[in-house]
């Protein structure tokens, strides 16, 4: 249950003021079409994050040694750091609508999640706890937890959240597995 709970509440502080999450408001406002925009942030999210889990899960496997486990800790301090420098999304960015709010949200956010903190978050993710069920499950609750309210409540929601403190807190989630993971592999931590 901590691989599922870990997932979640990782990455849904990381994804409060994400391009993403971004995204998700953005295609609120264009489409009006709450219900099919959720879904394809669900499905897209699942695909994508399952096959990240897997590739951490699968890395951990293969490379179960030492040197890997710190790498995996070094990683998560990275994500603190990089967690720290706040997204741009601009709205020309966004992808033009030709296929239905399903499809387009569906299309952009995987492409979109593609090498961002909480993909790179999920493999991590993934390498420590090889559970790719538990951590997709979680990651996507994450997801999902900060992208609907966000659909729903859209630019309201950002003028009352405050992003640097989200992403200060954030950033020391990500520091305290980081230093985590590094003390279970020292022998430090039990």
């Amino acid at each position: 249950m901590e691989a599922l709970f870990t997932s979640t509440a990782v990455v849904a502080l990381a994804e409060i003021g994400d391009k993403t999450q971004l995204l998700a408001i953005l295609l609120a406002t264009r489409f009006n079409r709450p219900l099919p925009i959720i879904c394809g942030i669900l499905v897209a999210t699942l695909a994508n994050h399952a096959l990240a889990a897997l590739l951490g899960a699968s890395a951990a496997s293969l490379l179960d040694s030492p040197v890997f486990r710190y790498a995996v800790g070094a990683s998560f301090i990275a994500m603190a750091a990089w967690t720290l420098i706040p997204d741009k999304f601009h709205d020309d960015e966004a992808p033009k609508p030709r296929f239905g709010a399903f499809l387009t949200t569906l299309v952009a956010f995987f492409l979109v999640e593609m090498g961002d903190k909480t993909q790179v978050a999920t493999i991590a993710l993934g390498a420590q706890y090889q559970s790719v069920a538990l951590v997709t499950a979680g990651t996507t609750m994450g997801m999902m937890i900060a992208n609907v309210p966000a659909i729903f409540l859209g630019h309201e929601l950002l003028k009352r959240v405050n992003l640097e403190t989200v992403r200060k807190v954030t950033a020391g989630l990500f520091l305290i597995i980081g230093l985590w993971v590094l003390a279970q592999t020292m022998g430090w931590a039990g």
